[in-house]
């Protein structure tokens, strides 16, 4: 960022390269931020969770696609506070290549894709945009379109969980009001929903 250089291929190996090179650009030795070997070494921790949880799979090879978009989305927000349209295309791409593949639940599918994102639009809109962002909205209508409407909402739950009590601590540790960035933490919802949702559905059951 501080020279321009051109990466070269050497140069992208996720967390060697920047070990290699001592968290230092090549050419002109100015620092590159720590967040990158981090989100890298996140991607590969979170790709090695999915692949030994749900097996091998062209459903594995899907859900590992949607973790590495989760992630750039999740740090793009938490920095900016805005979700980027196109991560949120490409998790919808990535629900409709699920339900060519397949499908079995076809109407799940299409019913997860309206029903967090309709109740969040409603919100939304009687809010003037001050409960959360249209970015949000999207994010849960691709995200429906992969899970299905029961996965959908564990996700929102398990989100708006992870938002309120980490959002909590920071505005207690910090002694300062925090905007919130959703993004994060749904995407955390939707991860937990992909790896324990089935158990998650079959304790509640359990119940009755």
């Amino acid at each position: 960022m501080s020279c321009g250089y051109q990466l070269r291929w050497y140069d992208l190996f996720p967390v060697f390269s920047y070990l290699f090179l001592r968290g230092q650009c090549r050419k002109c030795g100015a620092h590159i931020s720590v967040q990158y070997p981090i989100v890298e070494l996140l991607n590969g921790i979170l790709w090695v969770c999915v692949w030994v949880k749900l097996g091998i799979s062209a459903d594995s090879a899907l859900v590992s696609l949607l973790v590495s978009a989760l992630i750039v989305l999740s740090v793009i927000d938490w920095r900016t506070y805005e979700i980027p349209l196109g991560i949120n295309i490409i998790i919808g791409i990535l629900g409709v290549i699920r339900i060519i593949i397949y499908p079995s639940d076809i109407a799940g599918n299409i019913i997860g894709m309206f029903a967090v994102s309709v109740p969040l639009l409603i919100i939304l809109l009687a809010s003037g945009g001050r409960a959360m962002g249209g970015g949000d909205v999207k994010l849960m209508a691709a995200a429906g379109l992969f899970l299905g409407w029961k996965l959908v909402l564990i996700a929102l739950i398990f989100g708006c969980f992870y938002g309120s009590v980490i959002h909590i601590v920071r505005m207690r540790v910090s002694g300062e009001e925090h905007m919130l960035a959703m993004g994060p933490y749904l995407s955390a919802g939707i991860l937990t929903a992909i790896l324990f949702g089935s158990e998650i559905i079959e304790w509640y059951v359990g119940f009755f």
